[in-house]
């Protein structure tokens, strides 16, 4: 095989659940998808697909990066189309686990496979040295599984598991792709039944029902415990079988029983006689709208097993049980909840016993080391922590005691007694600075030395691996400024959700000052997301309404904005508010034109400002990015430019940049169009749930980056930041003559929210902010063509931030989200 081999093109083999998803995540990849499935009865051939993609435009969260990404995929059947298999690299069947329809399929499709293409099962569970057996031999080499786990888009973890004939190279290359290419986190997974996993989680789960009937304890207790509390999904347990499905759930038990035998636990596979029943009535979760939950109206019923009947959803945590569970050091936590006699505690206690028990004993049969493992259930189930990693965090002898002495008393669901490593008396854990331990070789096994993992810089570690974060430059509470091995330097924010607030703005311009001076660039990135949730209400509201003493400040801001006319066509509509008022009212202008001095430092600065992004970029965020010499965005990078939702516009630059692009976009033509487009998303708030929306809407440019897996996110900004600076850097030059839509596309914009208003779509609040922002993006009280610099649309930015934030309606906004984190409609 070729060392130079690329997947330019796939095909996926069923348009089921996880086909069709697996194909939309391809294209999200920007690789080129064909899906099969069965020829259709009736109709065009390929109904069984196309009823599947219409199916992924509907989905929540969306299966695709941008509903254009649909176009990549084509359908195929496979009466007429197996031809089109031998243009492919990389052929994924993810249809039903069964083994005989498997096989069936793959003797099928075998001769149109391509000389080098890659064939890999999408089981979740079956073995794949007996797949393997349906291929003809001379095309074993070429034959493995490749596990992903639901939402594919979103889950991160991907098992890959060889047959016995899988060539090594092959391997190595699929995943190379798939960790760089498709954004995933990779483990190599040992042929048994389930394999990581679903192996642990599975068990994790009969675990949780074995113990929940045993101390009478109902469903949304269970979810009450289980969730935030324990650093698992807010979906929790009961919940996630049914965004899982009821009957995939009951599959995966069968699969256990039917191939563990061995296994000491095999006594506890099976689901029991109340979810069997929910499966024969068709209740099989979120898909079939009813399962262990039901949604009536806007409650959420839960089933109650004594009644046999639903009922109102009210599950709670005991307050001393609570406080147990808050506590952070897990040694602590762990000794509390077995100490105590409440049967929540004790609960939670069996069910961490019972898991590390299984893991431990079973760690050599289905993972090369404790690492694998950790990182499958943290990846693969949104668990914070590892089972091992909890274990040691909490103190490996401690508990191992406690295993043994509840074992010896017969309290755990096995009697098996611990391997001879995890009883050793040295062992203090799993995971250390040297890797993670492997039963089979007898030590601590250091990560994987493929060269695609040389783009993680910082990837995730585990309990025992510390990460070290370059030599500081400068650091105060608010920013950290610093460098690792080479000559860029690097912001990160040390504020709480990385929001923005004056400080942060100052420790802004003190790097960049500092990066024109010594560095290369700098890269605006944050050692864990979210890049910025925005800029700092809280000290924005402290500003604007200070103190008893300057009680009066705000009335007399409000008095200011009626007694001035709002136009900067005179040359003085800011200033003469900001003269007419007094108090803290020069100082709230001044935060605003501070970050308005921000972002256009970023703009202009003599070396390049790249902004490395991941997860939010929100408001005052997304004004960073917009006014970066380029942006390295994640996909999962939610961005816009949502402050109408506190009843302001966006007055860190962000509407300046928006009329600025609209003009650009424009060419010289029709402005309308791209200024509209900018308006809706600015006067709705919207955030574009994808790097790739952020790009086709205009937040990103054409030139900025997305990157599948935000592991590499520092890696290619550092590359971005060099290729910018491989010839001599240069600032864009400040654009002087910008045309603007000017008082007709105002009143053309204001047309349509009066129709919204009348129609009691927005409220009369919204009208005003949404007027605001048509004003603005529409370069004020001139006529259309006019042409303007950008200092005249900071001046309005300026000037309608401060006439909305003098309003009682934005006032309660600001305090409403304040208190309770989402916007009020007022």
């Amino acid at each position: 095989m070729s060392s130079n081999f690329h997947i330019r093109k796939v095909a996926v083999l069923g348009a089921g659940v996880m086909g069709a998803q697996i194909a939309a995540h391809l294209v999200n990849a920007n690789v080129p998808t064909i899906l099969f499935d069965l020829p259709a009865k009736e109709g065009d051939p390929n109904g069984i697909v196309n009823k599947a993609l219409d199916g992924l435009k509907k989905l929540e969260p969306s299966p695709l990066a941008s509903p254009a990404r649909l176009n990549f995929i084509t359908a195929a059947n496979y009466d007429q189309h197996l031809d089109k298999l031998r243009d492919c690299d990389l052929v994924i069947e993810a249809i039903a686990e069964r083994m005989d329809w498997k096989s069936e399929l793959y003797h099928k499709v075998a001769p149109y496979l391509g000389e080098q293409t890659i064939f890999a099962s999408n089981t979740s569970g079956l073995s794949i040295n007996q797949l393997a057996q349906a291929f003809p031999e001379i095309l074993r080499h070429r034959f493995c599984g490749i596990h992903f786990f639901n939402p594919p888009r979103y889950m991160h973890l991907v098992e890959l598991i060889p047959c016995a004939q899988t060539e090594a190279s092959l391997l190595d290359q699929l995943e190379t792709f798939l960790v760089s290419g498709l954004g995933k986190g990779v483990v190599r997974a040992k042929d048994t039944p389930n394999f990581i996993a679903n192996r642990i989680g599975t068990f994790s789960l009969l675990a949780t029902l074995h113990h929940a009937d045993r101390l009478g304890l109902s469903f949304d207790t269970v979810d009450a415990l289980t969730g935030s509390y324990l650093g698992r999904p807010k979906s929790a347990t009961f919940r996630t079988l049914d965004v899982v499905g009821l009957d995939t759930f009951a599959h995966v038990v069968d699969t256990m029983r039917d191939n563990l035998h061995d296994d000491p636990w095999h006594a506890y596979f099976a689901v029991p006689d109340w979810l069997n029943g929910l499966i024969e009535q068709g209740a099989l979760g979120q898909k079939s709208r009813r399962g262990v939950y039901q949604k009536v109206g806007k409650e959420i019923h839960v089933l109650d097993l004594h009644t046999k009947a639903y009922r109102l959803s009210a599950g709670k945590v005991d307050d001393t049980v609570k406080e147990l569970l808050r506590q952070r050091d897990w040694a602590a936590k762990l000794e509390g909840l077995r100490n105590s006699a409440h049967p929540q505690a004790q609960f939670v206690w069996s069910v961490f016993r019972d898991v590390f028990h299984y893991c431990g004993v079973h760690l050599p049969r289905i993972a090369d080391n404790a690492r694998d493992l950790d990182l499958g259930m943290r990846w693969g189930f949104g668990w914070h922590s590892g089972p091992f990693e909890t274990w040691q965090a909490a103190g490996w002898q401690k508990v191992l005691g406690w295993i043994n002495e509840e074992r010896a008393a017969g309290k755990t669901m096995s009697a098996a007694e611990l391997p001879h490593w995890a009883q050793d008396a040295a062992r203090t854990g799993v995971h250390s600075a040297q890797g993670s331990y492997s039963p089979a070789l007898g030590i601590d096994q250091p990560r994987s030395v493929l060269p695609v993992y040389r783009r993680q810089e910082f990837p995730d570690r585990l309990l025992g691996e510390a990460a070290v974060y370059g030599v500081t430059i400068f650091e105060n509470e608010s920013v950290r400024m610093w460098h690792g091995s080479d000559d860029i330097a690097i912001l990160s924010f040390n504020s709480k959700m990385h929001i923005i607030g004056d400080e942060v703005l100052d420790g802004i311009l003190r790097a960049v000052d500092e990066a024109e001076a010594n560095w290369r660039g700098l890269i605006i990135w944050q050692t864990e997301p979210p890049f910025s949730a925005g800029a700092n209400l809280l000290q924005l509201m402290q500003v604007v309404q200070p103190p008893s003493e300057d009680a009066g400040m705000f009335d007399k801001l409000k008095q200011a904005a009626n007694r001035v006319k709002y136009t900067v066509a005179g040359g003085g509509g800011l200033s003469q508010v900001l003269n007419a008022a007094t108090g803290n009212v020069p100082h709230v202008e001044s935060v605003v034109a501070k970050f308005q001095q921000v972002t256009k430092r970023i703009k202009y600065a003599q070396v390049p400002v790249v902004s490395a992004v991941d997860g939010l970029a929100l408001g005052g965020g997304c004004e960073i990015i917009m006014h970066s010499a380029r942006v390295v965005a994640t996909l999962e990078s939610y961005i816009g430019l949502v402050e109408v939702g506190v009843g302001i516009l966006p007055a860190g630059g962000g509407s300046k940049e928006a009329a600025l692009r609209a003009a650009q976009e424009a060419k010289g033509g029709d402005l309308f169009p791209f200024l509209k487009r900018y308006f809706q998303n600015i006067a709705m708030g919207e955030v574009f749930k994808s790097a790739e929306l952020a790009r086709e809407m205009g937040y990103l440019r054409a030139g900025d980056r997305i990157v599948m897996n935000h592991f590499e996110l520092l890696h290619v900004a550092k590359n971005e930041l060099r290729a910018l600076t491989a010839t001599d850097y240069r600032p864009p030059l400040p654009p002087t003559q910008i045309p603007v839509a000017g008082r007709t596309g105002t009143a053309t914009l204001q047309a349509a929210m009066i129709n919204m208003l009348e129609g009691g779509f927005i409220s009369a609040h919204d009208y005003k902010v949404g007027c605001a922002v048509a004003d603005t993006l529409c370069g004020g009280d001139v006529e259309a063509g006019s042409l303007v610099d950008e200092q005249w649309l900071l001046e309005l930015e300026r000037k309608h931030f401060l006439a909305l934030l003098a309003t009682d309606k934005t006032q309660e906004r600001i305090d409403y989200m304040l208190k309770n984190g989402k916007p009020l409609r007022n």
